[in-house]
């Protein structure tokens, strides 16, 4: 049975990662997968102080919050799930206090010309993005992907990386609309109608790619 970890970033109850990340667990759900859910705002994570103890002690040395619990998970996890909408070209806070966190699970060192990572232990895990954005164009994500290309690399060489995008999302459950409610919304936000049509099929197929990636991938 495959474990899955899942982070829902998105601060809206019905934001468009919400309807994503439903169509991931489920495909996940086919095969019975063990799966951890959380919504970055709902834990209570601090911030990454820059302390440099867990270079000694091997985790993180920040106490009393949600990090020792969902660290575990992560480390037990074969599949870890990041969706979140993209807001100024990166992740809401909530999500990039997550990832600070991650440093605790790497050692560090300053050499003289850069900065070496090593892992306390290499991992061989599936990561996932799924990222929603009103942008029309990718390139509004390519920061947060970038990131995960690193985070991914440095973390061992049998990790991989799998990236689902839906674009032109502005309002809420935009993705599940049909091609009239979508004709409607866009004369209101003055996006060409002729989109409508288009738009309505890729957003549908984009919810099964997250439903048949998460049925492969915990199989």
């Amino acid at each position: 049975m495959k474990k899955v970890f899942a982070i829902n970033g998105s601060p809206r109850a019905n934001g468009n990662t919400k309807f994503l990340l439903e169509s991931f667990i489920k495909g996940a759900e086919t095969n019975n997968a063990d799966i951890k859910q959380y919504n970055a705002n709902d834990l209570d994570i601090k911030n990454c102080t820059g302390c440099l103890r867990c270079n000694l002690i091997k985790k993180c040395s920040l106490r009393n919050d949600d990090w020792n619990k969902i660290s575990t998970e992560i480390l037990e996890s074969d599949i870890i799930v990041f969706a979140s909408p993209v807001y100024f070209h990166h992740f809401p806070a909530p999500v990039k206090t997550i990832l600070d966190r991650f440093r605790s699970f790497i050692k560090v060192q300053i050499t003289e010309e850069s900065i070496k990572h090593t892992p306390w232990h290499e991992w061989n895990k599936d990561f996932v993005l799924i990222l929603s954005m009103g942008s029309s164009d990718v390139i509004d994500a390519e920061p947060i992907i970038e990131l995960f290309e690193y985070i991914t690399d440095i973390l061992g060489p049998n990790n991989k990386l799998h990236v689902i995008t839906a674009n032109r999302l502005a309002v809420n459950k935009l993705i599940t609309m049909n091609q009239n409610e979508l004709e409607t919304l866009y004369k209101k936000l003055e996006i060409p109608v002729r989109l409508a049509k288009k738009d309505a099929e890729i957003n549908s197929k984009t919810l099964t790619k997250a439903f048949d990636l998460a049925k492969n991938l915990s199989y």
